[in-house]
Parts: C-alpha cells; sequence; structure tokens
C-alpha cells in the first residue's frame, strides 16, 4: 500500500478505495452513434454509384468479429422483462481488453504474448423506453465467486473459483459475461469487446478526446505525462490515459476508473456536438475504425444490428446518461483488491429493474438519492469507530474472523468530487456533468530511478520524457 507525502503541499488526505471507471464503454457508446450516421451519411452521398455503396457495406460488415454470449458452464445471461408497452431495456457489457497477441496491441502494450484480462469492464444500460442510460463500471480488482466456464478452442470446462473478476476474460468474453451477470443479476444482452489497438484507432477518428488534470502528472507504468491543465489526447496519449491506474485519486484502479468517467463524458459531448457527425470523411473513418475495433457476441455481428442499437443509442441525451461505479469495500482478505459493499444491490436491482438514475431534466433521481443515503459518510470513515464498523462488516461478508483485518485499512476518506465510501456519490455523474479535472494523487504511488514519488513530483523528476499530448 502507497504511503501519502507528509509534506504541506503533498499531504493531502488519501482519497477512498471504495467504489469510483470506461472509457471504453463509453466509448462504445458514442461509436454505435457514429456507426449508424456513418452509414446513413455515406449511403446518401453513394447513391449515384451503386457499386461503391454495396462495397461499403461489405467491407464495414466484414470488419466485424462475432462470438457467442454466454459462456458460462450452465445457465444463461439473463432475461429481460418487457414494460407495460412490451418494450424492454437493452444491457451491453462493454469490455476493454489488455490482449497482446494482436501485433499492434502487443507492441502498444508493452510486451507479447497469449492470454488477457480485462482492463474495463462496463455495464451500459439503455432503458426500455430510450429516454436514459446508465453506465456502471465494475472495478477490474474486484474479488468474486467466479462460475464455472467453457475454455475456448474446446478445452473442458474451467471450474468455479474465488479470483479477480477480470481474469474471466482469459476463457473469452462470454466467461466474463457470466461473472457479471451472476455477481450482479443484471440480464446481459450483448458484449463489445477492444483492445489498446482500437482505443487508439477510435480516439483519432473523432479527433482526439479533452480532457483535464488539476496538476502536473507523470506515470512511468502508462507512460502518460501531462502538464497540469487540459489537453486533446488523441491515440496513443488517449490509451495511456485511460490505462494509468497510478496518476489518480489514490492510486488505485477505482482512481482510474473516475478519470475514465471524466474521458467518456468528453466523447459523449464531443460525439454529440455540431458538426461532428456530418462530414462525411470523417463519418467513414469512425466507422471503419469502429468495425474493425470490435469484438461482439453473434447478437451484433453484422452492421444492420448494429445500426439498429446505434439508433436507440442516440436517442439518449447527454444530461440522460449517467455514469457510476459499483459500491466497494476493501478485501478483508486483501486490502490491495475490493469486494462487492452491500450498498451495491441497490443499485444492481435499480439497473436490472430499469429505474432511471436521472429525472427528465438530468437530476438525480428518487431512486439516485436513496443509493446515495445508503452511503458511508466522510465522518463515519474519518473516525475509528467508524472504520471498525466498515471492517466488520465486509469480515462477515466474507467470512473472516473481523481480528485478521487491519483497522488501518479502513482509514481512508473520499476520492475528490465526493463523499461516499460505496463509491455512488463520488462518481455518480452525468456526460454533461463530467466537465472537471481529474484529480492527481497526492501519494507516492510510483517509482522514478527507484525512489518512490508522487505522480507530480515524479515528472518533474523526469523532464527528458516528453509530454504525451502539448
Amino acid at each position: 500500500m502507497t504511503e501519502p507525502v507528509d509534506s504541506a503541499t503533498d499531504g493531502a488526505e488519501r482519497g477512498a478505495a471504495h467504489g469510483s471507471a470506461p472509457l471504453l464503454g463509453g466509448r462504445r457508446v458514442r461509436i454505435h452513434h457514429a456507426v449508424r450516421a456513418a452509414a446513413v451519411a455515406v449511403a446518401a452521398l453513394l447513391l449515384l454509384t451503386t457499386g461503391a455503396g454495396v462495397w461499403l457495406y461489405v467491407h464495414l460488415d466484414g470488419n466485424l468479429h462475432g462470438l457467442p454470449l454466454f459462456g458460462g458452464a450452465t445457465g444463461d445471461a439473463g432475461r429481460e422483462k418487457p414494460d407495460a408497452f412490451g418494450r424492454t431495456p437493452v444491457n451491453v457489457l462493454v469490455i476493454g481488453s489488455d490482449g497482446r497477441a494482436d501485433p499492434a496491441d502487443c507492441a502498444l502494450g508493452g510486451d507479447c504474448g497469449p492470454g488477457q484480462n480485462a482492463d474495463v469492464e462496463m455495464v451500459v444500460h439503455l432503458s426500455a423506453d430510450r429516454s436514459n442510460a446508465t453506465v456502471m463500471s465494475v472495478p477490474r480488482d474486484t474479488m468474486a465467486d467466479l462460475p464455472a466456464c467453457k475454455a475456448p478452442a474446446g478445452g473442458g470446462v474451467v471450474a468455479a473459483r474465488r479470483d479477480q473478476i477480470n481474469s474471466t476474460l482469459r476463457y473469452g468474453p462470454g466467461c466474463t459475461v457470466a461473472a457479471v451477470h451472476e455477481l450482479t443479476g443484471i440480464p446481459i444482452d450483448h458484449f463489445m469487446m477492444i483492445g489498446f489497438d482500437g482505443v487508439v484507432r477510435m480516439s483519432d477518428a473523432v479527433g482526439g478526446v479533452d480532457v483535464c488534470v488539476d496538476q502536473d502528472v507523470y506515470d512511468p507504468y502508462s507512460h502518460l505525462k501531462l502538464a497540469k491543465g487540459r489537453h486533446t489526447l488523441k491515440g496513443l496519449a488517449a490509451l495511456e490515459f485511460l490505462r494509468s491506474r497510478h496518476a489518480f485519486g489514490d492510486g488505485s484502479d477505482l482512481g482510474r476508473t473516475y478519470a475514465q468517467h471524466l474521458y467518456l463524458g468528453s466523447l459523449v459531448r464531443r460525439m454529440k456536438a455540431t458538426g461532428t457527425l456530418t462530414d462525411p470523411t470523417t463519418l467513414y473513418g469512425l466507422a471503419d475504425a469502429a468495425t474493425k475495433a470490435l469484438t461482439v457476441d453473434t447478437g451484433l455481428d453484422s452492421v444492420p444490428k448494429l445500426l439498429g442499437l446505434a439508433a436507440d443509442l442516440n436517442k439518449v441525451q447527454p444530461s440522460r446518461v449517467t455514469f457510476t461505479t459499483m459500491q466497494s469495500e476493501p478485501d478483508p482478505a486483501d486490502p490491495g483488491r475490493v469486494v462487492v459493499a452491500p450498498a451495491a444491490q441497490a443499485l444492481f436491482s435499480a439497473i436490472a429493474a430499469d429505474r432511471a438514475l436521472t429525472t427528465s431534466n438530468g437530476a438525480k433521481s428518487a431512486v439516485a438519492n436513496a443509493l446515495q443515503r445508503e452511503a458511508a459518510t466522510p465522518e463515519a470513515m474519518a473516525d475509528l469507530e467508524g472504520r471498525i464498523a466498515l471492517r466488520d462488516r465486509s469480515a462477515r461478508a466474507s467470512t473472516a474472523p473481523p481480528g485478521d483485518v487491519s483497522v488501518a485499512a479502513y482509514a481512508t476518506s473520499a476520492l475528490p468530487g465526493g463523499s461516499d465510501d460505496s463509491g455512488y456519490d463520488a462518481h455518480a455523474e452525468t456526460a454533461t456533468q463530467a466537465t472537471g479535472c481529474a484529480a492527481v494523487s497526492p501519494y507516492r504511488t510510483v517509482t522514478v530511478n527507484g525512489v518512490p514519488m508522487t505522480p507530480t513530483q515524479a515528472f518533474t523528476a523526469s523532464r527528458g520524457v516528453p509530454l504525451s499530448a502539448p
């Protein structure tokens, strides 16, 4: 565990590691909006050259790669319940893969080899009436009871086990679908998976995404280096920002998730901006990049299927797209990991029951306010008695003896921007609200030349390292 810097300038209270993710998910939501717009605009331009139009359709359709939705050894991914008008919601699991088998991903990831983990897992919920959407991140370090899965290429069955949820991608995206459904109870209708190269392609296709950091930052692990202020991230710089887990918040995966939400909010606004989707060349580039970047389930493995989903997603205004994160607590067996917090069940139930987290004017709904009231207060987290209670509650949830878990593991306050240890209040924002700067970690989360330091100190100590973006 990293220790806070003791100086007056660097001694900010450590952010909570209890919930916070996406990136790729929002990217996919906008990707599909772009696919629809691209197909419509380009088709109109190619009416006089039918042969070219057919080529374009076949080309985009041929880019897509489809795999089975569900990879569990038993059961299924759940079933949606129609509303009073017969309409059903749609839940799409968006997966960011760290696989390095592909040469392009290999080069971007820094090494090569088989196997992959899920760097990002986000459930994108589209309401039955298509008026609102919720994007819920599942922290990659979540420890869970994972279901048995069918091994790839007819390799038998992988036994059920307790492990990090991101490890399920080693057995295919269908196994990750099975694990997320079992963890949350939320039906999963589709999945979309993107790798390193896909992130680079998509950020370039939209002309870059604007982000802000509140301090100079350098993460030597992801290679992200930015000066304090606003930047437009393209290509590799976007990948570095989205992958950086030591730069933001408390230096954990949860801090990274919050930074990803800021990126996604900016991406949504850019895609909705006037003119972004009206240039035929840009639109074709988006469609080509999107279809090349994605691996999808067989229910989405054609352009017409993607266009149908994209048309539905395009109906949702940015003020009704909410980014949030599964509430979590430190794992009593390993404070460097997290487990599902009791309050998360209310969030899971809200999504499964198609209850909106925003009202028609973009304000928090009654459901969202009720979820917020279930969260721990900053006072409880700062008080020794409150930390003991949280420790004991986590221990009971995992059957570990409370005395075996250090109270110090829970001596954390809220991440910048929120006050709730569950992560809900701290990290629930609509696309129009996610406009702030990513909070650079004030803790010694990185090492330069063998010396532990903060990301801001690392920036100063690494003057020879080029900036990721001007």
